[in-house]
């Protein structure tokens, strides 16, 4: 049942998601259109309190409960960017607004991006790792909570690889590459260029 509760939430977020926009863009509504999106929160609530209730009627936990934990915890670290880089694509395409920011390149603004990204990425780990952590000792030494132990290992990774990406973008930012002194785009020497 909780496996299934978490691909319904999935769901029911990228419906929440398309119904809120509708009425924000489509059907000129923005206050229902943002109460609607103000609703996804319910979802991780509802999972919560299921995947708790599991465990209290003496379920056995295992890997679908992590699985619930780190839906969760993936929602709250990265559901708000979602939402706001889907709804930027959908106001530039339906509805006049400004194209979407592209992500920088190189240099600073680049290693400043590449921090942000994953400090998204560690708080929905933290967060997973807290909720597993929490249902570890909620079930107590009597119940076998290796699965969950497993899911937070995995989120140990998660947060590492994160790191290792901001941490690597920051020690070998990438250069933004040179041009020669007077070149300029659609010069005779940058169209000479193009035609090799």
């Amino acid at each position: 049942m909780i496996a299934l509760l978490v691909v319904a939430c999935e769901v029911a977020f990228w419906v929440l998601l398309a119904a809120g926009l509708a009425l924000r863009y489509a059907a000129r509504k923005p206050r229902l259109g943002a109460a609607v999106l103000l609703c996804e929160p319910l979802l991780e609530v509802v999972l919560l309190v299921v995947t708790a209730l599991d465990l209290k009627n003496g379920a056995e936990p295992d890997w679908k409960h992590g699985l619930a934990a780190v839906y969760i915890g993936f929602t709250v670290g990265l559901g708000h960017s979602t939402v706001k880089w889907v709804d930027a694509r959908v106001a530039h395409r339906w509805a006049g607004g400004p194209p979407p920011v592209k992500p920088p390149k190189y240099g600073r603004a680049r290693v400043i991006h590449e921090w942000r990204t994953a400090g998204r990425w560690i708080v929905a780990a933290v967060t997973a790792l807290a909720l597993l952590q929490a249902a570890v000792w909620y079930v107590g030494g009597e119940g076998d909570t290796g699965s969950l132990l497993m899911w937070q290992q995995k989120m140990l990774w998660v947060i590492g690889v994160n790191l290792l990406i901001a941490g690597g973008c920051t020690l070998f930012p990438k250069r933004e590459p040179r041009t020669p002194a007077g070149w300029e785009p659609g010069s005779p020497a940058d169209r000479e260029t193009a035609d090799r």
